[in-house]
């Protein structure tokens, strides 16, 4: 049996604001085994760099905070741990790339010193052995000529390689767990191909558990063991990545897949959109918070908020359709509408 290295339990996460109190996360449970890649797929404001950012107590104290839940890594629980004893974390145990790698990089520091500041922080090394290792870590994240690029500064790289550096930074003192959040939104696609590919192969090589943070399907396909997918500040289905996309179960789940255009398709294609906007999480629905925009929905869904039904040992999801009393037409008409 896997190892759990990092388990969410009921994580709730807000922000106050001149509007109120933005009920960002609410109640989010997740868990990570070892060497596992778990990908947080959902639309742009559903709570997914919140709770990454949760994880390493990155929420800004001025306005937001942790309400309550656990978050246990390798055994420990470090909701509560002190900002002296998360920099011990950050950085050797729990890594996290950004989204932008020119604003997460200093731009007035050469590379190779800005890699070798996070290996001479988290191990007891000299700095000629720190940056031999800044060196090799430029290698092996496909930096090529690595001791003269090292010698410059962010703004002489392109964006893949600079997202590279921050790749290089991250696994630079062998963390158990690796954070990207949103690591290709900035690059094109074949260089986004490129990094997916590279952290695909890190993995294996290191035996890093990953959560991959997105806001598109496609691309986790090939990488991730597990989905969860993420709405309004919930985790609303979770399953193996090949369960997700051959048995979806929640009518959100079902009209991401819609909406991925299908590429060996030779006919015009017809995209379907998820009509509607995402709710108000300063007042959330009482309910199920996709019901105003799902075509399936039903009184109980606007009003209860649906309780998490198992579909098998991997697979849950929390929609009022897969309770045993619902409506058998509504069932059928929505396996009709998975577009696989």
């Amino acid at each position: 049996m896997s190892k759990k290295i990092l388990e969410i339990k009921d994580l709730h996460v807000s922000f106050d604001t001149y509007a109120g109190e933005v009920k960002a996360v609410r109640g989010v449970c997740l868990s990570v085994d070892e060497r596992e890649v778990l990908a947080i797929v959902g639309e742009s404001g559903c709570g997914k760099s919140v709770t990454a950012n949760s994880i390493l107590k990155l929420i800004p104290k001025e306005a937001g905070r942790i309400k309550s839940g656990e978050i246990i890594f390798d055994g420990k629980e470090i909701s509560q741990y002190s900002e002296r004893e998360m920099q011990n974390i950050r950085g050797s145990q729990i890594s996290m790339i950004f989204q932008d790698p020119m604003t997460a990089i200093d731009p007035t520091m050469k590379v190779e010193k800005q890699i070798m500041q996070v290996i001479m922080k988290h191990q007891k090394i000299n700095k000629a052995e720190a940056y031999k290792k800044a060196i090799e870590m430029m290698e092996i994240v496909g930096i090529p000529d690595a001791k003269r690029r090292g010698a410059q500064y962010p703004f002489e790289f392109s964006g893949g390689m600079r997202q590279r550096i921050m790749i290089a930074i991250a696994l630079s003192c062998n963390p158990k767990l690796l954070i990207a959040d949103e690591p290709t939104t900035a690059l094109d696609v074949t260089i986004q191909s490129q990094i997916l590919d590279l952290l695909k192969d890190l993995q294996k090589n290191l035996g890093t558990s990953i959560i991959l943070i997105t806001h598109d399907l496609g691309v986790v396909a090939n990488m991730a063991n597990h989905a969860a997918v993420m709405y309004a500040g919930k985790i609303v289905e979770k399953a193996e990545i090949i369960e997700l996309f051959e048995n979806p179960k929640h009518p959100y789940t079902i009209s991401l897949i819609n909406s991925i255009p299908d590429l060996d398709c030779k006919s015009k294609q017809i995209l379907s959109p998820i009509e509607g906007y995402p709710p108000d999480l300063i007042s959330p629905p009482k309910g199920c918070p996709f019901s105003p925009r799902c075509k399936y929905s039903m009184k109980v869904c606007r009003l209860m908020i649906p309780e998490r039904i198992d579909i098998n040992e991997n697979h849950f999801a929390h929609c009022w359709l897969l309770h045993e009393n619902a409506p058998k037409e509504l069932i059928e008409k929505m396996k009709r509408d998975v577009k696989i």
